[in-house]
């Protein structure tokens, strides 16, 4: 079923060990991390562990985000950012924080040659805008946060087969399905055309089930839960 798949299959973290981990796996293509990912992993120096990773990982795209909220200093941050390798795409969040959007730096940014990872965003109006201001630029990604519009209790499968459609016109943008909740997300990322997935290694620890006898399965779990018992001492 994996062997199947037309969707490219990123892992997203800034665990250097797992990322590391990942990179040996041929089926993973490409990296995605964030600030908020990179200080749970306890990242201190932010340029010395990317330009480590850059030079674990040569040949697959990785994404570093900008991480100021001034877009006169993003695009400074882009440059630099971007400068580091070319197999680097930067992320900007589709807003400051204020909701100021940052389709006039994306556009910028792309039609300057830099790889652009749009990202945080959640509603079709932001995918139509960002793909107009990706147009005729630099190869680039657009990370529609799918996980987390399910959060909200909608589906999130109708919108992205719409932004699939709506970044049809702009060849150079991929469209990723950010933040899955499940395995089962890769499959339905596929079957709506998106270009790529990210996913974290707890995750992709999953893929191995892909398949699995579902009797098997069943059994195994039934044994896990007697063991756990037992281990456990419990008595009634």
């Amino acid at each position: 079923m994996i062997d199947r798949l037309q969707i490219k299959i990123f892992a997203d973290g800034a665990d250097r060990a797992g990322m590391l981990e990942m990179y040996r796996q041929p089926l993973i293509r490409g990296f995605t991390t964030n600030p908020t990912l990179m200080r749970k992993a306890g990242v201190a120096d932010y340029e010395a562990f990317a330009r480590d990773l850059l030079q674990q990982i040569p040949d697959r795209p990785i994404s570093f985000e900008v991480f100021s909220d001034e877009f006169v200093e993003m695009e400074r941050q882009a440059r630099q950012i971007a400068s580091w390798g070319d197999h680097v795409y930067v992320k900007i969040p589709v807003t400051n924080t204020r909701g100021e959007p940052a389709y006039p730096l994306i556009r910028a940014l792309s039609r300057a040659g830099i790889k652009v990872n749009a990202t945080a965003l959640m509603q079709l109006a932001q995918v139509e805008q960002v793909g107009a201001a990706l147009s005729g630029g630099a190869p680039a990604c657009v990370s529609v946060f799918a996980g987390r519009i399910a959060d909200t209790g909608r589906d999130p499968v109708p919108l992205m087969a719409r932004a699939v459609e709506l970044l049809r016109p702009y060849p150079n943008a991929e469209l990723i399905w950010a933040s899955p909740r499940e395995l089962f997300n890769i499959f339905q990322a596929d079957a709506v055309g998106c270009h790529i997935i990210t996913a974290t290694n707890d995750l992709l620890k999953k893929l191995a089930l892909v398949g699995k006898d579902l009797g098997e399965y069943s059994l195994e779990t039934v044994k896990m839960f007697y063991e756990d018992a037992r281990a456990a001492g419990y008595q009634l």
